[in-house]
């Protein structure tokens, strides 16, 4: 590979990765005298899962690009399935993922 042809993935790298990497160590380094049940570790968790949950519904009700072609019923279905699939499967994240994708990719093929 030329330089031309690796640039992009090193930017990728150095823009993205890297920055990131700094703050997990951060982190890490901050928290590693604190207990799993503070009141700080539970805010953390606390805000990092609603943020997680906003981007999702972003994702499904203000969808850009490809997905936006898929109605949102189906969108909204999609995600349905894959929590209950998560619950069924003794909260399973992995199941929940394929069985919420799988849905998607079936509704996506059907109604495109």
């Amino acid at each position: 590979m030329t330089w031309a042809e690796l640039a992009p993935y090193l930017a990728l790298v150095v823009v993205g990765f890297l920055p990131n990497e700094v703050w997990r160590m951060l982190g890490l380094v901050v928290v590693r005298g604190l207990r799993d049940d503070s009141e700080l570790i539970l805010l953390a968790r606390a805000i990092a899962t609603a943020i997680l949950a906003g981007v999702v519904a972003k994702l499904i009700f203000f969808s850009t690009g490809a997905l936006a072609a898929i109605p949102v019923w189906i969108r909204v279905g999609a995600a349905l399935g894959g929590f209950f699939a998560f619950i069924a499967i003794r909260r399973s994240m992995l199941a929940g993922v394929l069985v919420g994708e799988g849905l998607l990719i079936l509704g996506g093929l059907y109604f495109h």
